[in-house]
């Protein structure tokens, strides 16, 4: 079944892991391109229907998804699925890129991240206030 046969039949059926699992399993251009495009048309339709995600990039936030998702795979996966969608971990980057991170490295990303967003919600609750 291809890939975009494939996002048709389960779109009754459809949650983030079943489709994006799909996306792991593609291991050519063409099948890639058909399934990113109707990965953005069904991304495109949350957006359009809540006024708080006007500015988001339906393609953006495919990728990301995509690029993320892939981080849960062997090396092997991850780095086709960079390839073959154009998309790269949003923490990571792409293996291309950066290479492999270590455990290590991992862990200093993941606690910069997570201090990155322990500030961001300071800031905004510091903004309500005022």
């Amino acid at each position: 079944m291809s890939a975009v046969l494939h996002i048709k039949y389960m779109k009754t059926k459809f949650n983030e892991d079943n489709i994006l699992s799909t996306a792991m399993e593609i291991t050519n251009k063409d099948d890639a391109k058909q399934y990113l495009n109707e990965y953005i048309k069904h991304i495109q339709k949350f957006i359009d229907s809540d006024d708080n995600r006007k500015n988001e990039s339906a393609e953006e936030t495919a990728k990301g998804n995509l690029g993320y998702y892939a981080g849960y795979y062997s090396n092997d996966v991850r780095e086709r699925v960079e390839e073959l969608f154009g998309c790269s971990h949003p923490l990571f980057g792409t293996i291309k890129e950066n290479g492999i991170p270590t455990p290590k490295q991992a862990f200093e990303i993941g606690i910069k991240y997570s201090n990155r967003i322990l500030r961001m919600k300071k800031m905004k609750k510091i903004n309500n206030e005022n």
